[in-house]
């Protein structure tokens, strides 16, 4: 959106009574200067439009700077047809009104109407041109009722106050077709407030089925709702799209965990085949070693009993084949295997309680 002040300037001189434009040169540029002042401030809240009446004894400012229509239309109220048109000099007063602006940041620009014949010479119109481009002010000219008299003069004048394409002059010539709407269709309007589309779309340029020239509240009022709407939705698809992410990088996690997890499992499976043998070489270990305790017990209950057997032949008057001395050989070695059995119990039973 553009911020701009504007000044419209008007060629109410008695040139302006002629009829060959609808309804008349002069009514053609008060339906111009409606529809220019509602496009504009339509376009940025901010802008503010001026009107000037450049015909009479001299040029009027019948309107400073504002945006409410209610002021326009004030100040329009009574203007009639008289006198002479004053181009220059109505260009000198637009510039001191745009330079009193109440916003600095707001762009300079000046709108006239040329309905008549213009006096000025070349030369003077194009110093003037040079001047506005010097103070950074551009001009747009609509060049008609008195066209081929005034096109010379106005190419010129345009040609120096343009800078960077942002002047320009429309030319139209008379017949059936509506100033406002030549206007809209022009570079005057162009892109930067939806000219091309109003040159060729119709009557309902803005959609909706609203004509912002004649309801501009209600035109405003859908603008601002239009962009209330796109901006809940990127709020929206902006959220979406973090949601997704954040979904995306839980799923990512998930699976990271997930795989080790199961690489913990496995290293616990392992671990237990590990832990499963060594506890089989354990208790193999452990049988083995009482396997060698009761063969050297019994060994050594062997070695005892034959110990035994050769002192007792040895003495005299005793028969080692006698049965009651086996007997109770035997019944001495039996109660030693026991003796042994429940000490090597008893060494197990320390031995687990470590």
């Amino acid at each position: 959106m553009v911020l701009e002040a504007t000044v419209l300037i008007i060629d109410n001189s008695e040139w302006a009574r002629n009829g060959d434009y609808t309804p008349s040169r002069y009514q053609a540029q008060i339906d111009s200067v409606h529809y220019l002042f509602s496009i504009k401030t339509n376009d940025n809240p901010e802008n503010t439009v001026g009107v000037i009446a450049n015909a009479g004894d001299s040029p009027e400012v019948l309107v400073s700077l504002t945006n409410d229509l209610g002021v326009l239309l004030k100040g329009l109220h009574g203007l009639g047809v008289r006198g002479d048109s004053h181009f220059d000099t109505s260009i000198q007063i637009a510039q001191l009104v745009l330079k009193h602006r109440a916003n600095k940041y707001q762009r300079q620009r000046i709108v006239i109407f040329a309905a008549s014949p213009i006096d000025t010479d070349e030369k003077t119109l194009v110093k003037l041109g040079k001047k506005l481009k010097k103070n950074g002010v551009s001009i747009d000219v609509v060049n008609f009722g008195e066209h081929t008299a005034n096109e010379q003069k106005l190419t010129a004048f345009v040609d120096a106050a343009n800078n960077n394409d942002t002047s320009n002059m429309v030319t139209i010539p008379p017949g059936p077709h509506v100033l406002s709407e030549q206007i809209r269709a022009s570079p005057i309007v162009g892109e930067r407030f939806g000219g091309a589309e109003a040159g060729s779309g119709g009557d309902n340029d803005f959609g909706f089925g609203v004509d912002p020239d004649m309801d501009p509240e209600l035109a405003m009022a859908l603008r601002m709702s239009m962009q209330e709407e796109e901006e809940r939705q990127r709020r929206e698809t902006a959220t979406q799209q973090g949601n997704n992410g954040g979904q995306q990088e839980q799923q990512e996690g998930g699976a990271g965990g997930n795989a080790e997890d199961d690489m913990e499992m496995d290293l616990d499976e392992d671990e237990q085949i590990r832990r499963a043998i060594q506890m089989s070489l354990m208790e193999s270990g452990q049988d083995g070693e009482e396997a060698n305790d009761s063969a050297a017990a019994s060994g050594s209950n062997a070695k005892d009993d034959d110990l035994v057997a050769s002192l007792i032949g040895s003495l005299p008057g005793v028969d080692p084949n006698d049965p009651a001395l086996k007997d109770a050989f035997e019944s001495d070695s039996g109660n030693k295997s026991k003796d042994a059995s429940k000490g090597k119990d008893k060494d197990d039973d320390k031995d687990r309680g470590n």
